[in-house]
């Protein structure tokens, strides 16, 4: 590798971020590295949904990545490098690890629906991410695994985002045996939506953020944040709380405008 392609390299920035109409693209950039989750990734990942959750232009977000891989998990080698550190790296393990929570659990906070868009493999924290958008497309030879059981290091983290989409059997089995499946095996337990031919699972995924950016902006942002909340409720709670939701929105313009739509046989104007 020349010195003037090191640099360039060096130069490229972690994170992308390309709109379409009303669809922004976040990009993992670090194609070199499987696009693993290092420090400065993970801190332009945090502040990447912040400025879209302030964005109202913005209704769908894709995940998708550059290079064979979508997500490798955590940045082994910015681990390790850390082990000299005057107290083994524990400072810093323990900031990557609430980085990296932080993140995923933005991705929940954030008001757009957010779309994994995997190529390749989607390995440990890159497997919690997938876990952690709304809803995710893959190329039909995309790879899903947590295999931090290999290498001594349980998934722990990883867990809780997985455990949140499939059985706990899945879960389990997945955690345990570290080993990878395949798409098919992955949307056949839930934790992605759409299986694409290889090179077109971009398209497919662009295709189903525009169909949700369609829809009603507040509708979605206040149906997203309900499903999230009574996720964590018991199931008397989750019925009183959705239905105060949804009495509150009978009164949005949306609702209004959508009912009076759907009566009159014509295509909703929604406010925002």
């Amino acid at each position: 590798m020349s010195t003037a392609t090191a640099r360039a390299i060096v130069n490229e920035p972690v994170l992308r971020r390309e709109t379409e109409d009303t669809v922004a693209c976040l990009i993992l950039n670090r194609p070199a590295s499987r696009n693993s989750l290092s420090e400065q990734l993970l801190t332009e990942l945090i502040a990447a949904f912040a400025s879209l959750g302030r964005d109202a232009s913005v209704r769908a977000v894709v995940i998708s990545a550059e290079g064979p891989a979508f997500c490798s998990g955590h940045d082994l080698r910015e681990l390790t490098a850390r082990r000299t550190d005057p107290d083994g790296g524990r400072s810093f393990f323990t900031r990557i690890w609430r980085l990296c929570s932080t993140m995923m659990t933005s991705i929940i906070e954030l008001p757009q629906p957010v779309i994994a868009c995997v190529q390749g493999a989607a390995w440990a924290a890159g497997c919690q991410l997938v876990a952690s958008c709304d809803l995710a497309v893959a190329a039909a030879d995309a790879t899903f695994a947590t295999p931090g059981v290999n290498i001594g290091l349980f998934c722990s983290t990883p867990a809780v985002a997985l455990s949140r989409n499939v059985a706990a059997k899945h879960a389990m089995e997945m955690l345990l045996t570290g080993d990878a499946i395949s798409a098919a095996d992955a949307c056949r337990i839930g934790l992605i939506n759409r299986v694409a031919p290889a090179g077109e699972e971009k398209a497919e995924a662009m295709r189903l953020a525009r169909r949700i950016a369609s829809k009603s902006a507040h509708a979605i942002r206040i149906g997203k944040q309900a499903f999230h909340r009574q996720r964590a409720m018991g199931l008397a709670e989750a019925y009183e709380h959705t239905s105060r939701v949804m009495v509150e929105s009978l009164f949005d313009a949306d609702a209004k405008e959508g009912i009076a739509a759907f009566l009159a046989k014509r295509p909703p104007q929604w406010d925002d």
